[in-house]
């Protein structure tokens, strides 16, 4: 069960990081993300409302809130540092890191994946690189800051999926509706200070829309994800999203898939195997 979870997560993770990608192109990506969430919240409220389950203790809304601020400004670090004309060197590093992150909690916590899975895990992290196209073509070197950046923006990132995992079982989607509670006003508020306008995601409003409604959900995925298995073996599932963000860029706006890539892809269906069978 915590597989396809882990899977359907990392999917829809991928479809929101394509849309808002997209959304960015031509709106500051502070908009994206405060109107992105804000809508978000609004289907998430009437989710939790309508599943009956009562109202988590203090802690669940202290992780929660948490993880709300964390994964706000892990967007906005993640999405200046795709602005800066670096993709290619920024989705890689944020990606590996954020996987690395609650591997190495989840072995630090005492969890003990098969030889098996701990063999696929390495596998996983190289097949997402060549999969963001870590060797792609015409690559120029990035600035420090860049790294630092996208090294942060992971770490973020991972540690959000990590905080998740602190939350009770019996809370049902209380906490990633807690994430939204403190993400949104924050987000708001440093629209303000740096004067966008909510008034600018109009033209791009599906995908703005779109990759806030769908973070939301993939967020619901994982934590039902990693409430079943273990949070080494869902967090490296739930990276393969950088595949489902790829092949949408390849269907919808006609991009190619260098080699390194096909194999990255490939790489990532071994990794899957090597987790799942064992």
């Amino acid at each position: 069960m915590e597989i396809l979870l882990a899977l359907c997560a990392a999917a829809v993770y991928g479809v929101a990081d394509y849309s808002g990608g997209r959304a960015s192109r031509t709106v500051s990506p502070i908009v994206v993300t405060a109107i992105g969430q804000g809508c978000g919240l609004l289907v998430l409220v009437v989710i939790v409302l309508a599943s009956g389950v009562p109202t988590p203790p203090a802690t669940d809304w202290f992780w929660g809130g948490i993880g709300g601020i964390a994964g706000a400004s892990g967007l906005l670090a993640f999405y200046k540092a795709m602005g800066s004309g670096f993709m290619a060197i920024v989705a890689p590093v944020s990606a590996v890191t954020a996987t690395a992150v609650p591997v190495i909690v989840g072995l630090a916590l005492g969890e003990r994946p098969s030889v098996l899975s701990l063999c696929g895990i390495p596998v996983a992290l190289i097949a997402i690189a060549l999969i963001s196209d870590i060797l792609g073509l015409n690559h120029r070197r990035a600035p420090r800051k860049i790294f630092v950046m996208a090294f942060g923006a992971g770490s973020v990132f991972g540690s959000l999926f990590v905080i998740l995992g602190h939350t009770s079982d019996n809370s049902g989607l209380w906490p990633v509706l807690a994430m939204r509670v403190t993400s949104v006003p924050f987000m708001f508020v440093v629209m303000y200070f740096t004067k966008n306008k909510p008034s600018a995601a109009l033209p791009q409003l599906r995908f703005v829309a779109g990759s806030g409604i769908l973070d939301t959900a993939a967020n619901a995925l994982y934590l039902l994800a990693v409430r079943h298995g273990l949070m080494s073996i869902v967090a490296t599932i739930n990276s393969f999203y950088p595949a489902s963000t790829l092949l949408l860029a390849v269907g919808l706006d006609k991009e190619k898939i260098h080699r390194p890539q096909a194999i990255g892809l490939v790489l990532a269906g071994v990794a899957l195997i090597m987790i799942t069978v064992s």
